[in-house]
C-alpha cells in the first residue's frame, strides 16, 4: 500500500517534469539528444524507485543522479527554454533535503 504525502507528491512533480524536460530535448532540434536520453532513463527509474522496492540503488542515490543530470541539462540547454528545468531542479533538490531531514517541516517530513 502506498502512502500519499506531501513528500510522495513533490518527488513525483519532480521525476515526471524531469521526464517531460527529457522528452522535450529529444524532441527539439539541435537539442543534446544523448543528455535527453540519459535524463528520461534516470528521471525514469527514480519515479520507479518511489514505487517499487526493488529498484537497484534506491530512491536516494536515483533523486541525486536526476539532479546532477538536471545540472548538466541546464548547463547544455541548447535551444530548449530553461524553466521546466529550473522547476524540476528546484523540487527534486527540495525532495533530496526533506527526505534526508536536513530540514524538518511539521506537516512534511516529520
Amino acid at each position: 500500500m502506498i502512502t500519499l504525502s506531501w513528500l510522495l507528491l513533490i518527488a513525483l512533480a519532480g521525476g515526471v517534469l524531469a521526464i517531460v524536460d527529457g522528452i522535450w530535448r529529444l524532441r527539439a532540434r539541435g537539442g543534446s539528444t544523448v543528455i535527453g536520453i540519459i535524463e528520461i532513463v534516470v528521471a525514469g527509474l527514480f519515479v520507479l524507485s518511489l514505487f517499487l522496492p526493488g529498484i537497484p540503488f534506491g530512491s536516494l542515490v536515483l533523486g541525486i543522479a536526476t539532479l546532477v543530470v538536471l545540472v548538466v541539462a541546464l548547463i547544455m540547454r541548447g535551444r530548449l527554454g530553461m524553466t521546466l528545468t529550473i522547476i524540476a531542479l528546484v523540487l527534486v533538490a527540495i525532495w533530496i533535503v526533506l527526505e534526508n531531514r536536513w530540514l524538518v517541516i511539521p506537516g512534511i517530513n516529520s
